[in-house]
Order: structure tokens, then sequence, then C-alpha cells
């Protein structure tokens, strides 16, 4: 059976290739670790696909800013329906269409069992932690293909109660697989409730489900940064105040808004390849943003960290930051008694809260982040289009199941 995918084929290039259709069992391939080649997945279920997202991770591995190798099949927002299962899957049925929280998780480990799923224990031998489609994660096969394998799959996918229901809010429900659970943690971890002041540095799909969430949980006041035009307009378009980077440091701004420079929590959704501000803006300074959060962030505040940062980045300014060592002012941090929150999002902690609030229409997350469905065979120009900045979040639907 016919499973075409989209591949990393270089530095600035994406390929749709053919591939095997999946098996309950773990093959060897570009990105797969050795130690997890022919491990038995009777435990899985395979999708069809039915929507399938480019973020913004995927976006570092196709810039070359990390160690992906080429040939790694891309893809960790899957959304699908069961169309067979393993031989021990017990509550997942053929028809059912679910949800696939990005984290792979075992749900037998000690910190699945805790909650920490984004940290699982058993699925990567390289290191605690997994997802689909990304470098380092223990080679999962992605999901930017026509079909999918998903393992533990009675512990890990979120069952939609009704099909058409599903079907009906497709675009805002496949956003439960990353970016509004991510975002919904960085909002989480800075600490938001009601009547708080919010800054996100970062005006991509998670700081803009960052926003949304801070909304969600009460925020009095949200206000987002970065440099992109269109970015900035789109956050305003539902409801946050907004800084331009590019004119200077946001402490300006923010006093400008709230008559104090500063919030009581800060998120960062921008990660490694951030740049300066103000005349610097073109500059990419990785530790930019973790600085000035910390600088305009109360003391006592919290900071959340959703944004993405890495152990090993061959295409850093400098030798610190390709292994990850940035020059924060970790110093302020710790003057101002601030709470760091980062690492994956735990997926499973939130996406069930989240379905709820989509299904029963108290957010409109697709609408916010603009999401814009397109075809398999056009997601080179997806990820064309979202490098160039476009204020999108591109839904790759390989079966043409999704209304235009």
């Amino acid at each position: 059976m016919s499973n075409k995918a989209v591949s990393y084929a270089g530095p600035g290039k994406v390929e749709v290739i053919d591939i095997p259709f999946p098996e309950f069992v773990l093959r060897d391939g570009p990105g797969v670790h050795p130690a997890n080649v022919g491990r038995k997945v009777d435990h899985g279920v395979i999708l069809r696909t039915i929507a399938t997202n480019i973020c913004g991770s995927d976006q570092h591995m196709v810039r070359g800013r990390t160690t992906a190798p080429e040939g790694l099949v891309l893809g960790h927002e899957i959304t699908g329906e069961v169309v067979e299962i393993g031989r021990d899957v017990e509550f997942v049925k053929v028809g059912d269409v679910v949800s696939v929280p990005f984290n792979i998780s075992c749900g037998r480990c000690r910190n699945c069992k805790t909650g920490a799923t984004g940290i699982c224990l058993s699925v990567n031998p390289d290191r605690p932690g997994s997802a689909y489609g990304y470098v380092d994660m223990g080679g999962w096969v992605g999901g930017q293909a026509e079909y999918v394998l998903v393992p533990y799959a009675d512990w890990n996918v979120l069952k939609f109660p009704d099909r058409e229901q599903a079907m009906e809010k497709i675009l805002d429900l496949t956003m439960l697989s990353d970016i509004f659970p991510t975002g919904f943690h960085g909002a989480v971890g800075a600490g938001v409730g009601v009547g708080s002041t919010v800054y996100v540095a970062g005006a991509g799909p998670v700081g803009i489900a960052a926003a949304t969430s801070a909304q969600l949980l009460g925020a009095a006041v949200v206000i987002v940064g970065d440099l992109n035009a269109d970015r900035l307009a789109q956050a305003r378009s539902f409801g946050c105040e907004t800084v331009d980077v590019s004119l200077g440091d946001p402490k300006d701004q923010i006093e400008q808004i709230l008559g104090v420079p500063e919030v009581d929590c800060g998120i960062d959704a921008v990660g490694f390849e951030a740049r300066g501000h103000g005349r610097e803006a073109q500059t990419e300074q990785p530790a930019t943003v973790l600085n000035s959060l910390m600088d305009i962030t109360r003391a006592g505040g919290s900071l959340g960290i959703p944004g993405l940062y890495v152990t090993g980045d061959p295409g850093a300014v400098d030798e610190a930051a390709k292994v990850g060592s940035l020059s924060m002012r970790f110093g302020l941090g710790f003057a101002k008694s601030h709470t760091f929150v980062t690492g994956q999002c735990p997926v499973m902690k939130y996406h069930r809260g989240l379905m709820q609030a989509i299904l029963q229409d108290k957010v409109t997350i697709a609408k916010n982040v603009r999401a814009t469905p397109i075809s398999l065979a056009g997601a080179p120009n997806g990820y064309a289009a979202f490098d160039d900045g476009a204020a999108q979040k591109f839904v790759i639907d390989p079966h043409e199941l999704i209304p235009r």
C-alpha cells in the first residue's frame, strides 16, 4: 500500500518520498537508534493520517540547525483514524479518530507514572524523552505521511468522542498534538492566572498558542513581542497587545502599555534561534529572550520556556552555543527569585481538558494561529512559506479529508 511521506533532504530542503507501510515492529532507517531496531510494537496502532502539522521544531532541523540525518521522515503533530490495531491493544478500536501527543511515552516507567510523559525513560535509548520524526529522539518514524505507527496506543492516543463533531473541528483539534498544550504549558509554567499581566516572546504558532492559553487562564493583559509585522497583526486580531522588538528593548514598550516596565509572567516561545533587539534584530543572539524575560518579569515571578533549546547546534554563532551553552544572566534570575519551567510539554497533562474547551466552543485556536490546510505534495512549499515568516500554521492533509 502507498505511503508517501515528507523527509529532510539536507539544509533548506524537504522532499516527498515513498516509505514502507507501517508494521508492528520498528525497522532500521535514518535516525533510528540501533537499540530500537527490531523493537516489537504489538501494543501499537496504525493510523491513516487526517492532519499532520508543520512545526517550528521541524523547521530547526530543516534549516540544518541540528544533527538530523538526511532522509529522516518528519512530523510529530499527528491526528488520524485507526485502521489497524496491534495484538496487545485493548481499548482503541479501528475507526477511532484520535489525537497523538508528540511525546512518545510508555505509561509504565517511573516518570510516566508521575505524569512526566515528556521524559519517558523507556522509548529512547539515548536519553529521557522521545518524539516522532525528530533527531535524537529514538528514531520513531514521523507522521508527515499517509500512514503512521503509534506505539503504546492504549496509553498514548486521545480518542475524540464523536467522529462527525471531530471532523467539523479538525483544524482546532489537530493543535492538541503539540502547540496548544505546549503553549498552555508555557503559560502554566509562567504562573498565569486571573488578572495576570503576561509577556509572550515570539508570535509564531507556539507563541500565539501561549497567548491564547494565557487568555483562557484569565490573564488581564497579554503582550506579544516579535519582529514580524504580520505575526504581530495576527496576535492583535484576538485581543493581544503587541511589541515590535525591532524598535528596541521590549521593556520600554511594555511600560507604555502597562505603566510599569515589568510583567507578572514571562513566556519564551522563541528558543535557541533568538535574535537581538533594536539595531541588533538581524543578529542571532541565542540568550536574548531568556535575558530579556529575566529583566522584565517581576521579582518572584516565573518564566515558562516552551521555546526549544538543544544540546547540539552545528549552525550556532559560537562554539559554546554549539553545545547549548548560552550567555545567560542567571545571576539576575537568582537575584529576582525567578522560577524557570523548561523542557518538553507533557501533552497528556493538558490535552483532554483543552479538547473539551474546543468541543464546547470556549476557544478557537485554529483561527488564532490561522490554520491552513495544504496537500502532502505541497509540504515543501509550506515549509518554505513558514521559513519566510508566514503568519500561518500549515496543516498537511494527506488524504484531502479537510474542507478547504
